[in-house]
């Protein structure tokens, strides 16, 4: 959502009409976002509060898609060691998952961005994940767009857990597979008849184009015009942000 609805807390010019044209021509839409650290309806109403109305249903974030991809494969009552934020925390609550800080115990490690990470939360996941947790990443996003500019995001959390444990995280969120496959059945749509427009190359076009979605990309985002001209391969559609999509849109 970041970087094609809105930027920091802006809204993107030409994002709410966006919305509400989707909604007046009744077509299946939902906001799908890497980060983890909000609730669905923490991000309905921050989208609101920019004049953008998207049910919180219609928000789709990577914590609910881990605890479910968890749920699915473990059943309720795994015991989860979690590293994360609000979003991820209810999430893995809400689908009757039992949260736990003994690393002896945890059958799996979820590690989402935590903007109060500690060495000692490293620490018991590291050691988790030696015992032979399974470990998850909520997204791989190597970094975090904020006024001043990119910072650390959960991708370098991985990275550290990683280079800690030689073990490697499997990802839940954009470019891999298993979000779009979630998002796709909470849609109740397939492949061949889904959009996929994002911001960034490397999660929102590379994952759309592995499941078969068509790709646009918008220019309004992290990557750039340069960055494009030598991603392969390339989005279907481009645009400079989802003002001009609208107007192509409409013009069909």
């Amino acid at each position: 959502m970041d970087g094609v609805l809105y930027r920091d807390t802006e809204p993107i010019p030409g994002a709410a009409e966006f919305i509400d044209h989707l909604r007046r021509e009744a077509t299946p839409f939902a906001c799908l976002t890497n980060n983890s650290t909000l609730t669905s309806e923490q991000y309905s109403r921050k989208l609101a509060n920019m004049g953008i109305h998207v049910p919180a249903s219609q928000v789709l974030t990577s914590g609910p898609a881990t605890a479910a991809f968890i749920r699915s494969e473990s059943g309720p009552g795994t015991p989860v060691l979690a590293i994360g934020e609000d979003g991820v925390m209810q999430a893995l609550r809400e689908a009757e998952l039992h949260l736990t800080q003994d690393y002896r115990q945890a059958r799996y490690v979820v590690v989402g961005l935590d903007r109060q990470i500690t060495y000692d939360k490293l620490r018991a996941a590291g050691l988790a994940i030696r015992n032979g947790a399974r470990f998850i990443g909520t997204n791989p996003d190597r970094t975090l767009p904020v006024p001043e500019g990119l910072v650390p995001g959960n991708g370098a959390f991985l990275a550290a857990l990683e280079a800690a444990t030689d073990v490697a995280p499997f990802i839940i969120g954009k470019p891999e597979p298993p979000i779009f496959h979630w998002a796709l059945a909470h849609l109740g749509l397939k492949p061949e008849e889904t959009a996929c427009v994002g911001d960034r190359l490397e999660t929102d076009v590379l994952g759309g184009k592995r499941v078969g979605l068509y790709t646009v990309f918008v220019l309004s985002g992290v990557s750039t015009a340069e960055q494009l001209s030598h991603f392969q391969p390339g989005p279907d559609a481009v645009f400079p942000s989802l003002a001009e999509l609208l107007l192509a849109w409409k013009k069909r």
